[in-house]
């Protein structure tokens, strides 16, 4: 035989020996907990109660997020808007170039070219200072008037309490009806009157109520409670004689299409205002990624405030951990000295004892994952969440390691204890 199939025999003896020696300490570890089966759940259920923690507050947070991500995507989280360029001021003594108003015309056929599915919604803000009457009562002139397609409402976060949104149809032909603020609707009406298919008179012009908003309390200071909305068609007849620039805001359905959904909207809106290749576009296409941002930071504080509280009891876990297995070594102290007088190495006494936490803490981690994600989704469940079940995977991942972590860490020091034992000492230990 060579000397290198000899070295080959040698390497692949000593793997054997190795792993039988492992396997054999991994038995004896299950052996001992199977023996000790009250006192190992017990120790288990310390762990579990750690993990638990870790993975119920993380998995209510994933679940309460991708919620909250849910029910804000129409807020704007997946959305961007299309305005004029505004000018910015004074330079030098110039005054900043002033682009013409985006026309209705324009902002028509922005939403027919536009090729990437998703809602556009199509809105002017026609006055902050109406004055809105019904018979003998009249508000403050501090209400916004505001022109909007079917889509502008829901685009915009807001509810219907009573009555119903625009038809198309309405839309389309200017009709005078009107969606109107809960503060609009308790001036003009009296506390039992249903507002649905009464008249209000905005600048002269009759308005037919078709739906009142939800309260939405002091947003926008105040003013989504004090807001007339009326179709984009009757908005310009309001107004006439003046130019109303359009806003357009665009709703993509898939997230991912974000950037080409933006690229292609520059570019169509280009071509219809007719700017130039080298100027400057003159009008402002903006992500709405405030609101995103907003979560995702909050999100990730919760998520830091979490993991940190998780940590803390993982860390009572283990100190209990350590604790019990350090009795376990002052009772087998007679058990060491027996497998240290048969021949047993003080590397195979520290694996078992190794071996026996990690496994004690594995059987908790696992109990603490399903008890954790058990509480976390009825959390999540209980806030009103449509979300149906969230298993965190990272988490269970993550719990995963740090119960091996935490079984090594709290079994090393007693298992290094045991394996420093005299044998004839151990021997006469009572």
């Amino acid at each position: 035989m060579s000397g290198k199939s000899k070295i080959t025999g040698i390497g692949y003896f000593a793997f054997t020996i190795m792993k039988m020696n492992l396997v054999e300490n991994i038995k004896e570890g299950i052996r001992s907990i199977n023996a000790n089966m009250l006192r190992s759940i017990l120790t288990a259920l310390i762990v579990a109660i750690g993990i638990a923690s870790l993975v119920g507050i993380l998995t209510a947070i994933d679940g309460i997020e991708a919620s909250i991500t849910d029910s804000f995507s129409s807020l704007g989280a997946n959305s961007f808007s299309i305005s004029v360029r505004r000018p910015q001021g004074a330079f030098g003594g110039r005054q900043g170039k002033v682009h013409p108003p985006i026309t209705y015309k324009q902002a028509v056929m922005f939403e027919d070219k536009f090729d990437t599915k998703a809602q556009v919604s199509l809105s002017s803000f026609v006055t902050g200072i109406a004055e809105v009457k019904r018979l003998s009562e009249k508000t403050n002139p501090n209400v916004s008037v505001v022109g909007g397609n079917t889509n502008y409402i829901y685009q915009e976060g807001l509810d219907i309490e009573n009555g119903r949104n625009f038809s198309d149809i309405e839309v389309e032909y200017g009709t005078n009806v009107a969606v109107i603020g809960p503060e609009v609707s308790k001036k003009l009406f009296k506390e039992n009157e249903d507002p649905i298919n009464k008249e209000i008179t905005v600048w002269g012009t009759r308005f037919r109520v078709v739906g009142v908003l939800s309260k939405q309390g002091a947003m926008d200071g105040g003013s989504s409670d004090k807001r007339v909305i009326i179709p984009l068609n009757s908005a310009r007849a309001l107004a006439a004689g003046q130019q109303l620039s359009i806003d357009l805001k665009v709703l993509v359905d898939n997230n991912f299409a974000m950037d080409q959904a933006m690229g292609e909207a520059k570019g169509v809106m280009r071509i219809i205002r007719h700017d130039r290749i080298g100027d400057e576009e003159s009008f402002i296409v903006e992500r709405s990624e405030s609101l995103a941002e907003t979560l995702g930071e909050i999100s990730g504080y919760l998520k830091i405030g979490g993991f940190g509280i998780g940590i803390i009891t993982l860390l009572g876990a283990s100190i209990g951990l350590m604790n019990i297995m350090m009795v376990s070594v002052t009772e087998r102290t007679r058990e060491i000295g027996v497998r240290k007088a048969l021949g047993a190495t003080p590397t195979r006494i520290r694996q078992q004892f190794l071996i026996e936490a990690v496994v004690i803490c594995q059987m908790g981690g696992i109990a603490g994952i399903l008890l954790g994600m058990g509480l976390g989704n009825l959390v999540t469940n209980m806030i009103g969440s449509d979300i149906s079940f969230v298993v965190p995977w990272l988490w269970i991942i993550v719990s995963f390691i740090i119960g091996v972590i935490v079984g090594v860490g709290s079994g090393y020091y007693p298992a290094n204890k045991a394996s420093k034992l005299d044998p004839i000492e151990s021997l006469r230990f009572e």
